[in-house]
């Protein structure tokens, strides 16, 4: 389900996002990704790409607002952030559950412990001593990529790499206007497509035009509001829907349910269609 968008432009993020000409490309961002996220089980995967950019790389404007801003700044701990997810799917039952990331602070530091999902479908995810970054965005990522490696046997770092180089060469940027507990804030969508272009997509085919958009706002708790990878036919629709979060979204009808599209011709099983939505729900303060 994709946020209801409007044109328009909001306040920047904290980060300030770099005109052409941006600076050369940091060790800090590497660090920023693989370190302030704090997943030590992820840093090898996500950071060893940056590392093995040429100095002179400028770190992309989806880089930044995604992995070189401090999402979490604005929130005084104990606090917890939590999000719905849902998804669609005509593969196997969609469903619907809670992500909650539980925040505290300790000698000016704000420790954050994410929990991601439930019952069979939680995905573990390392606490972080020292968290700056948003962490439910690598944990919607490496959650995503552990389900295409189910799906097709395929390599997690191959999966890894392809939105790493989408990130810092592919993707589109575009501000917008969501709609949160009733109110109009300015934000910016990221948008990838990490497999449309890949020389080898002949091997995962069925990924060609899969697409994640980043939604992301610093009017909103903890910076990211919504979260979405979206795989479906070629010019068929974006699945889209309302929860029960209190937040809006638009562009079409999200069901419980997604109607298998038709199979390709010569074939005896419908392309697959799967959509997974994490939307933030809001904040809560404890311990006041």
């Amino acid at each position: 389900m994709a946020p209801a968008v409007h044109a328009g432009m909001g306040a920047p993020m904290q980060a300030a996002v770099k005109p052409p000409g941006r600076p050369q490309r940091r060790r800090f961002y590497s660090t920023r990704l693989a370190c302030c996220l704090g997943m030590a089980v992820l840093c090898m995967g996500w950071a060893d790409h940056v590392r093995a950019q040429p100095a002179s790389a400028a770190v992309s404007q989806a880089e930044t607002l995604l992995f070189e801003t401090d999402h979490l700044a604005r929130i005084k701990p104990p606090a917890a952030l939590t999000y719905e997810f849902r998804k669609v799917s005509n593969v196997e039952p969609g469903f619907t559950d809670k992500v909650q990331l539980d925040l505290a602070g300790s000698k000016g530091k704000t420790s954050a412990t994410l929990h991601f999902l439930s019952g069979e479908h939680k995905h573990d995810i390392p606490a972080l001593q020292d968290a700056h970054g948003n962490p439910v965005l690598l944990g919607f990522l490496e959650r995503d990529i552990a389900e295409m490696k189910r799906l097709t046997g395929g390599s997690t770092a191959y999966f890894r790499k392809r939105i790493r180089m989408a990130l810092a060469e592919g993707a589109q940027v575009t501000s917008q206007t969501i709609t949160y507990q009733g109110k109009s804030l300015p934000a910016q969508a990221v948008r990838i497509q990490p497999y449309l272009n890949d020389p080898m997509h002949a091997r995962f085919e069925q990924y060609l035009h899969k697409t994640y958009t980043f939604v992301v706002s610093e009017q909103v708790p903890g910076g990211v509001y919504q979260l979405r990878s979206s795989l479906a036919n070629e010019g068929g629709p974006v699945v889209a829907g309302s929860g029960s979060s209190g937040v809006t979204v638009a562009n079409s009808v999200l069901s419980t349910t997604m109607a298998p599209p038709a199979a390709a011709p010569g074939s005896a099983h419908p392309a697959p269609a799967i959509d997974e939505t994490l939307t933030l729900v809001g904040l809560t303060h404890s311990g006041r």
